[in-house]
């Protein structure tokens, strides 16, 4: 998936630490309701629960899409 440009003047859509859950880790973009930011990596790590499908991921976020949600991209997971 193409990486969603990021404007440094605007605090809008940041690269983020955060938890997602993801029944199928193969997607690469997400709800709003699954993500949770995380403070730091290390925060984002200890919170994981992959036995939940809770993975600890940085992404890019939250940007609109067409339908009016809120969505967040997968940069990478941290495992």
């Amino acid at each position: 998936m193409q990486r969603i440009p990021i404007d440094t003047e605007s605090s809008v859509v940041h690269e983020q630490f955060a938890v997602v859950y993801a029944p199928r880790r193969s997607r690469e973009r997400f709800s709003e309701g699954a993500v949770v930011i995380m403070e730091s990596e290390q925060a984002a790590r200890a919170a994981a629960r992959p036995a939940e499908k809770k993975f600890a991921a940085r992404v890019v976020g939250p940007s609109r899409s067409s339908e009016g949600l809120r969505l967040y991209y997968l940069e990478s997971w941290l495992d």
